[in-house]
């Protein structure tokens, strides 16, 4: 059985070769992504909250999410399905308390401990990594498969893999027991987003089936 979070797609207008983020979108929801998560460090405010609204519009017509990424306030302001924080970002338990009860409330960690504060503070998932080297981290704060199994044991939430994941290394971290990947360039910067997309959700179901079957 799907859970909904077996394909989180993170945008990057960097990585999608001069293509609309929205059409790079639109074809990742063709292909089966469950949530998108908006990630724009660089967009002023007001361009921010434009394409909060417009993916909001698009997630909604194929039956998925859409997540804001740091930005409470643009969440809020398109009424959002949720906003995803990182260690660095507003304590979660203070958005929680903003967003109320019905939004979803996302945290990105990188050890147990993390992970349980984040449960504490009334996060519905946790986005952990980065699992394995990526362009923009490098070998730093890698957790390896190991540390991802850590977490996936340690909480009653879904765990988001993220960091460095493609298709290849899919069906490794649904084994170490994440309920989905996050990917960005795997389909961003994909020249058939709604392939890529398709692929990877495909090897993660397929994984998940197989670890059900050995349980």
């Amino acid at each position: 059985m799907k859970t909904g979070w077996e394909l989180y797609v993170i945008t990057d207008r960097g990585l999608a070769g001069g293509r609309p983020v929205g059409e790079v979108v639109r074809q990742a929801l063709e292909g089966g992504a469950e949530v998108i998560q908006l990630r724009e460090k660089t967009l002023p405010t007001g361009k921010m909250v434009e394409l909060a609204a417009a993916l909001k519009e698009l997630t909604q017509a194929y039956g998925a999410r859409v997540i804001v990424n740091d930005r409470l306030d643009v969440a809020l302001a398109v009424d959002a399905d949720g906003v995803h924080l990182g260690q660095e970002d507003m304590p979660a338990r203070i958005a929680r308390r903003l967003l109320g009860p019905e939004k979803l409330l996302g945290v990105s960690v990188s050890s147990v401990e993390e992970a349980l504060r984040a449960v504490e503070d009334g996060a519905d998932y946790v986005g952990a990594g980065a699992v394995f080297p990526t362009a923009t981290k490098g070998e730093a704060g890698v957790i390896g498969i190991e540390g991802l199994r850590a977490i996936a044991a340690a909480v009653d939430l879904p765990v988001v893999a993220i960091g460095g994941i493609d298709r290849a290394k899919a069906a490794e971290v649904i084994a170490a027991g994440a309920a989905g990947v996050a990917v960005v360039s795997a389909v961003m910067a994909a020249p058939d987003p709604k392939e890529a997309a398709r692929e990877i959700l495909s090897t993660v179901v397929q994984a998940a089936r197989a670890r059900a079957g050995r349980t």
